[in-house]
Order: structure tokens, then sequence, then C-alpha cells
């Protein structure tokens, strides 16, 4: 793989950020990012948005253990994962036998044949031991429309290209050849084949909505009101606010020296109880755990978070607090699409 090209940087570059201690696992988001873009027979395993179970083996399986770069910035040469394995091919439930036959005895709800993973496979199931320390939270991933995107690098067709008015990375399709060194490249696992048209796919950060002045779907749909999009250079804007002037707001994985513009308020979490049924004062999430996530950087983003919330508790003013509850959620790409119909 080659060396990473000098790319323009953006006039402006479009992110998001994702509060994980306010997700609800409801998977919102990826059906409303499903229903609009991918219900195409060859994209029937190609989340552009999911959410998984962490601590878990995500989607694809173990997505994080390939890509990335090399320490002199070349693109590595990663894997590509297995439909069966690793994404897990779309199947159908015992629906006939479980809710309509009339004959014998009823079944218990489950997949027909033989699928070996899928989406949310081990969904809720996190680690530990209950009641001392067991743990989980839901991480929703979606391209994280990178600052140096290692699929750009990869493409020797210069099939991808990352917009320079807002810094969204495309697929040209129509230079594509469906070689999947893209999909090789991304360490993060986000840029899918569709077998039946022979071409890359992958999310586009609702570019026909944004252009609009309307949030991308799982933004707009989400209930917990726990993703906040707008462009990082805008200085009264939620997204620098988080990400630059408190600091809360981290990218995943950050040692693969992609620049990701999709950053996360790390989770929080109770106590864990020791063996004699008290509080120990250690997070039920390991510190460790979060900062394989999340990087060093952690550690201080959820110690503003905790001050923050005790001066907001206390009753004192909090603007990180009053940015994270969102009671003002339309700042940005406010635009309603049940109002204005033009709009996707």
């Amino acid at each position: 793989m080659g060396i990473s090209r000098q790319l323009t940087p953006p006039k402006h570059q479009v992110a998001m950020v994702l509060d994980l201690n306010k997700c609800l696992g409801c998977h919102t988001c990826t059906v409303a990012c499903k229903t609009l873009w991918n219900r195409d027979q060859g994209t029937d395993y190609a989340y552009w948005n999911n959410v998984e179970t962490a601590p878990g083996k995500g989607y694809p399986k173990m997505w994080s253990a390939t890509g990335s770069r090399t320490e002199t910035g070349e693109v590595k040469r990663g894997e590509i994962p297995d439909v069966d394995q690793d994404y897990g091919r779309s199947w159908k439930f015992n629906h006939d036998k479980t809710f309509f036959k009339s004959n014998g005895p009823r079944e218990w709800l489950k997949p027909e044949g033989n699928p070996q993973w899928g989406p949310n496979w081990d969904e809720d199931r996190g680690e530990g031991e209950y009641p001392q320390d067991n743990h989980y939270f839901y991480l929703p991933r979606l391209c994280n429309h990178c600052t140096h995107p290692a699929c750009l690098d990869a493409c020797p067709r210069s099939a991808i290209d990352k917009r320079q008015e807002d810094g969204i990375v495309l697929v040209n399709q129509d230079k594509c050849h469906g070689y999947r060194f893209c999909v090789e490249a991304c360490p993060y696992k986000k840029v899918y084949f569709d077998p039946k048209r022979q071409v890359a796919t992958k999310c586009i950060f609702c570019l026909p909505r944004m252009e609009e002045g309307t949030a991308p779907a799982c933004a707009r749909q989400c209930p917990g009101r726990l993703r906040f999009v707008g462009y990082l250079d805008d200085e009264n804007g939620p997204i620098w606010k988080l990400v630059h002037k408190w600091k809360v707001a981290i990218p995943l994985h950050p040692e693969f020296d992609l620049g990701p513009n999709v950053f996360y308020v790390p989770p929080m979490s109770p106590q864990a109880i020791g063996p004699d049924g008290q509080p120990t004062g250690e997070p039920r999430i390991p510190m460790s755990y979060l900062e394989s996530l999340f990087g060093p950087a952690v550690r201080d983003a959820l110690a503003i978070v905790e001050a923050e919330r005790a001066k907001k508790k206390a009753g004192q003013p909090s603007e990180l607090m009053d940015i994270l509850i969102a009671y003002d959620w339309n700042n940005n790409f406010h635009i309603d699409p049940a109002v204005h119909r033009e709009v996707i």
C-alpha cells in the first residue's frame, strides 16, 4: 500500500459527537440509516451505522484487529471480513413454526439455518460478574470521515474523495472497480462491498440532507438526543465546544492516526461492588478498557464530565452540562424533513 496522499484541508469539516452516557441501545439510528440507504440485496449486511455492545466483538467481528497505518504513514494491508464468519449473512426466523403452525407443538423463535455471526450478536452481554462488576455500554459507530482517510489512500483508482466543502468522504462508484483495498485498509471497517453491483459503499453523512440544512437520519431520529452534528471550526457550535473547549469528546482509537471526525463523550459507570457487598471506589467499566478504545485522554475527559455534573447537581451553572443535556437541540442542521418534504 502507498504512502498517504497529501490532501488539501477542507474549507470546513463536518463532524459528529456522540454522548455514550445517553445511548439507549434502541437501534433507532441503525433502522433510520438502513431504511434510507441500504435496502438493496447487495447491501443486506452493510450497516453504515450500527450500535455495538462494548465490551464485545463488534460488527464486523473483531473489526479493530486489522487496518490502520504504519509508523511511517503507510497504509497497512489489513483483512477483508468474511461474509459468514465476520459479518453474518441475513437470515429469516421461524415465524411460521412459532406463530402460525396449527399442528404439533410450537417452536421457540430462532433463526433458520446456521448463522455464524451478525449485527448485535453479542448484544447486552458485556463482561464481569453480577452483582460485583458486571458492565457494558452501547457504542454507536459510523464512518469517521477521517482527516487522513486510509480508504482514500488505499484506492488505486482514486475513486474515493474528501469533499472540500465539508470534508465528507465519498466513493465515486463510477470509478470504483471493486478491488476492496479500501475495505482492507479501513481499521474501523466502515467500508462495505456490494457484491451485486461490484462496488464499494459507505456512509455519506446523509449528504443530500446536510446540503438542505437537516441533520443525518441517525442523528435526527435519535430519541436520546446523544448525537450532535456541526462544523468542527464553528466556535459557537456544540462540536467545537465539546471537542476543543471542554475536551470531553475524543475519537475512537486515536492510535490509528487517521484523524477521525466522529467523537465520543466516554461512558461513566457506577462503582464495582467488593466481596463485602460495599462499593470499592473503582468504576465498573475498567479504565484500562476505556483507554484501549479512546486512549489516555479518556481519564481527563471523564474527570471533567464528573466535575461539571457535580456542579450542576449543586445548583451551579455549567455550560458543558447544558450542552450535553441538549436543552436546545436545534442548534445546527435543524430543518425538519417531515415539514420540508423536499429533504430526503
